[in-house]
C-alpha cells in the first residue's frame, strides 16, 4: 500500500449529472438497454443483449439472486399524521427466512419517517385480505443504531409476515427517482432470477438480463452461478466526510452455497460479478477466508467483514494468502460445521488501492457522483472512470439504477 485509503477526498470523484440523464423509468425491453465496454484502457458500446459477445468462454459468472422487498409501511394516526416505517433488516427472528415465515409477531430495525409525530404508543392499521380483515400493531420498543426496533403484531396466527409485507408493503425504489412507486416497478425493480426475498434496494446491474441474454450466455459455455447480498437502505447513503476515512459503511447480509465456493475454486478463484453487490460478497470472500486461517474456530458472528480490514491486511501480511488457500479455509469451516451456505455479513469499502482477488470483469450501471460505488469502480479501472464517464455523458448513456449498463476489464498491467 503506497497510501492510506482512509485519506481519500470524496471530492476527488464528482462529476457533472444532469437530471435529465438520470433514468426515471425502464426501456421497454430490458435487453434493449445499451452497454458500455471499457477493456484494454479503451472505451466502445453494444447494446446489452450483444453481452456475450463480450465475454470470455469458459468463464464463470456470478449474479446477486436477492429479491428486493415491500419495506415500506404507512400508518395513519387518529390525528391524521401519517408515519412511515421503512423495514431495514429482521431483527428478532434475525434470520430473513424465518422471519418472512413468522407468525403472529415480529422484530424489525427500522426507519421512522415523521418520527416527531410518533412519541408514544401503538400504531395500527386493519388489512383486508380476502374474506378476513387482520389487524396490523406497530410498536416502538427501542433503538438500534441509526434506526428503531419496532415490533410488528397482527391477530391472524395463520398469517406470515410475507403476507402481511405482499398485502400493504410498499417497493422502495431509489430516492432519486423522485417519483412514487407504480405499478410496473413490481416486476421492473426485479432481476428475472431474483429468489431470495430481503433487499431493500435491487442489484440494479442485473435488471438489463432476459432469459434470452442468459440462454446466449449458457451457449457461450460461460458458467452461471448464484450468491445473495441483501441490499440495505445504506447503499444509497451519501458520503458527508471530506475524507472516507469519515464514511461508516453499512452492514449487509451475505449468503454464499458450498456449491458457490466449490465452483470459484474449479475456475481458479476467478469470476465476473454482474453488479456491485456481487463485487463486495466475492471479495469479502477472501477476507472470511483470512480471517479462518486467523482463527479456524471462528464462529459464525467472528466472520463479519470489517471495513477496513482488506487495508490494514494488506498492510500488515508478510505472505498474503493465495485465493484459492482463501476459498478452501472457507469450505474446511464449512465441512467442519456441516454447513451447506456461509452466511455472514459484510462492511467492506472497495476504493482505490484495494487488491482485487476474485472478481477479473465487473458488469454494472453508472453511479452517483461522489458515492462509495464510484470508489468501488475507480478501484477496478484507476483514473480511467473519468474517461469512462466522460464517454457515456457524450454518447447519451442514461444513468443510474434504471439506466445503462457497462461491461468492464482491468487494464492488463
Amino acid at each position: 500500500m503506497t497510501h492510506d485509503p482512509r485519506h481519500i477526498r470524496i471530492s476527488d470523484y464528482a462529476y457533472g449529472l444532469p437530471d435529465e440523464r438520470i433514468a426515471k423509468y425502464p426501456m421497454a425491453e430490458r435487453d434493449a438497454s445499451k452497454l458500455l465496454i471499457y477493456r484494454d484502457g479503451s472505451v466502445s458500446e453494444d447494446g446489452f443483449r450483444h453481452i456475450a459477445d463480450h465475454l470470455p468462454e469458459g468463464a464463470l459468472m456470478v449474479f446477486n439472486n436477492t429479491r428486493v422487498i415491500r419495506a415500506r409501511l404507512h400508518f395513519n394516526k387518529s390525528t391524521g399524521a401519517q408515519i412511515e416505517v421503512f423495514c431495514l433488516e429482521p431483527h428478532t427472528p434475525a434470520d430473513y427466512q424465518l422471519t418472512f415465515a413468522a407468525k403472529g409477531s415480529c422484530t424489525w430495525t427500522c426507519l421512522i419517517g415523521n418520527l416527531k409525530k410518533w412519541k408514544e404508543g401503538a400504531l395500527e392499521r386493519n388489512i383486508p385480505m380476502g374474506e378476513k380483515s387482520v389487524c396490523l400493531k406497530a410498536e416502538r420498543i427501542g433503538v438500534s443504531g441509526t434506526g428503531h426496533e419496532v415490533r410488528f403484531s397482527w391477530d391472524q396466527p395463520d398469517v406470515s409476515w410475507a403476507e402481511v409485507l405482499e398485502a400493504i408493503g410498499e417497493l422502495p425504489i431509489p430516492p432519486y427517482l423522485n417519483r412514487a412507486t407504480e405499478t410496473s416497478d413490481l416486476s421492473t425493480y426485479q432481476t428475472v432470477y431474483s429468489k431470495i426475498k430481503g433487499s431493500v434496494a435491487a442489484p440494479t446491474a442485473g435488471l438489463h438480463f432476459t432469459p434470452a441474454v442468459l440462454e446466449a450466455i449458457d451457449r457461450k459455455g460461460i458458467e452461471r452461478n448464484e450468491i445473495t447480498l441483501h441490499v440495505g437502505a445504506g447503499t444509497f447513503k451519501p458520503v458527508k466526510s471530506e475524507e472516507i476515512g469519515g464514511h461508516a459503511m453499512h452492514a449487509e447480509w451475505v449468503a454464499v452455497p458450498r456449491e458457490s465456493i466449490e465452483r470459484l475454486l474449479a475456475h481458479g478463484g476467478e469470476c465476473i460479478a454482474v453488479g456491485t453487490t456481487s463485487v463486495r460478497t466475492l471479495e469479502s470472500l477472501y477476507y472470511v477466508g483470512v480471517m479462518l486461517a486467523r482463527n479456524p474456530e471462528a464462529t459464525q458472528d467472528d466472520l463479519h467483514v470489517p471495513q477496513w480490514l482488506p487495508y490494514e491486511y494488506a498492510e500488515t501480511a508478510e505472505a498474503p494468502l493465495s485465493t484459492c488457500e482463501a476459498l478452501q479455509n472457507i469450505l474446511d469451516y464449512l465441512d467442519r460445521n456441516a454447513l451447506p451456505v456461509l452466511h455472514t455479513s459484510t462492511q467492506i469499502i472497495i476504493a482505490p488501492g484495494y487488491r482485487y482477488h476474485i472478481v477479473r470483469a465487473i458488469v454494472t450501471n453508472f453511479h452517483q457522483p461522489q458515492s462509495t460505488l464510484l470508489l468501488l469502480v475507480s478501484a477496478f479501472v484507476g483514473e480511467d472512470w473519468k474517461n469512462i464517464y466522460r464517454y457515456a455523458l457524450e454518447h447519451d448513456f442514461r444513468f443510474l439504477s434504471y439506466g445503462d449498463s457497462s461491461l468492464l476489464f482491468p487494464k492488463q498491467v
